[in-house]
């Protein structure tokens, strides 16, 4: 009987997610959209950037640092200022990113052998930007340096192999795609529990599941596992998608990745369920689902590493079940994750859903009586 009351609950809350047709798009349709946008949208590679150039030299050597700017892969346009003021201007309406000024007599400078002294300016208000492009004009300058050094002294031939172990190519989509699934599974399943309580409270069918025959516990999983069993599914689409349409090696264990989502969905529920029964209406649960949902995707060292976050944050990053999934998805896919050191991600999340699931029923049954 209990298996019979159980399937029933299940049957039911599946029936209540799919009888919609509007629901049933918005399952697939915003997963496959989000994972081609931030797919291809979220990269910390910068690109088609626009510089100026304040050239008060003239000279050749001047003109060989603006030659290898032009030609970087980079860069978009390099815009030529006339003067200090023009230079300002262009910072200030963001017409260029950075600038660089070549003060008169550089090129006779580096000719002499004193070397010259180039200096660029560069757009604070986009700090990280700012940063990633002051990396390519100092890598471009230190390969002018070494032309200039070559052609006064010719050496042998020397040269550097670099080696970047699991994304040899340092491809953003390689980082950034596998974790998406641990993003995206994040908001779909915790949405999902979040509107189950509170659209049965705004519906006005609370009551009869209170008076129905089944038990708190029936209830409580009738009401998590289709929301885990949509998880799984999207999860599971991106796994197949992302290496056939991103080119994303998945060199790790599928088995095993499985367990470590299980684990995942569980906590997640865990904490949708708490918000769910938290709110009256649906307005309130979507509303506290997102204020769970960004805090811990941010948390989570998907937009930036944990270790660089204050020390209490990161006490806050280590009981959000998202940090362990992300590190699960990047590590099955880029690195071949050995099962123990999946398994050591999985029992933090374990432990995490075991109280968050302990929570949220103890608030459950409290709202019941």
């Amino acid at each position: 009987m209990i298996g019979v009351r159980l399937r029933a609950i299940i049957v039911k809350e599946l029936w209540a997610i799919l009888r919609d047709p509007r629901t049933r798009i918005t399952l697939l349709a915003p997963p496959i959209m989000q994972l081609l946008v931030f797919g291809l949208a979220t990269t910390l590679e910068v690109k088609n950037i626009a510089l100026g150039v304040l050239d008060r030299d003239g000279g050749p050597w001047s003109q060989e640092v603006i030659e290898r700017v032009q030609g970087s892969p980079n860069v978009a346009r390099v815009v030529s200022l006339a003067s200090e003021d023009d230079l300002r201007t262009a910072i200030g309406r963001q017409r260029v990113i950075a600038a660089l000024r070549f003060d008169p007599g550089f090129s006779a400078d580096v000719a002499s052998g004193r070397g010259g002294r180039m200096s660029a300016v560069f757009d604070g208000r986009r700090s990280n930007t700012a940063q990633i492009v002051a990396g390519y004009i100092d890598r471009i300058a230190a390969e002018a340096s070494a032309s200039v050094a070559h052609a006064k002294a010719p050496l042998a031939p020397r040269g550097s192999i670099t080696i970047n172990w699991f994304n040899p190519n340092l491809d953003y989509p390689w980082f950034t795609m596998p974790s998406l699934i641990a993003v995206i599974a994040a908001i779909t399943t915790m949405s999902m529990v979040a509107q189950s309580v509170a659209r049965e409270r705004e519906l006005g069918t609370f009551d009869q599941l209170m008076v129905s025959p089944l038990r708190v516990h029936e209830i409580l999983i009738g009401k998590m596992v289709p929301p885990m069993m949509v998880g799984a599914v999207v999860a599971t689409i991106y796994l197949i998608v992302i290496p056939l349409l991103f080119g994303v090696p998945l060199t790790g264990s599928v088995p095993m990745f499985y367990v470590a989502l299980v684990i995942y969905l569980f906590a997640l529920t865990g904490i949708g369920m708490f918000v769910s029964v938290l709110a009256a209406t649906q307005q309130q649960a979507f509303l506290g689902m997102f204020l769970v949902a960004v805090p811990a995707i941010l948390l989570s060292g998907y937009a930036s590493p944990v270790d660089n976050m204050p020390g209490w944050l990161r006490v806050v990053a280590h009981i959000n079940p998202t940090t362990y999934f992300l590190a699960v998805a990047d590590g099955v896919f880029l690195k071949a994750m050995p099962p123990r050191d999946v398994l050591d991600n999985c029992w933090p999340l374990a432990l995490i859903a075991i109280v968050t699931l302990s929570a949220s029923s103890s608030l459950f049954r409290s709202r019941m009586e």
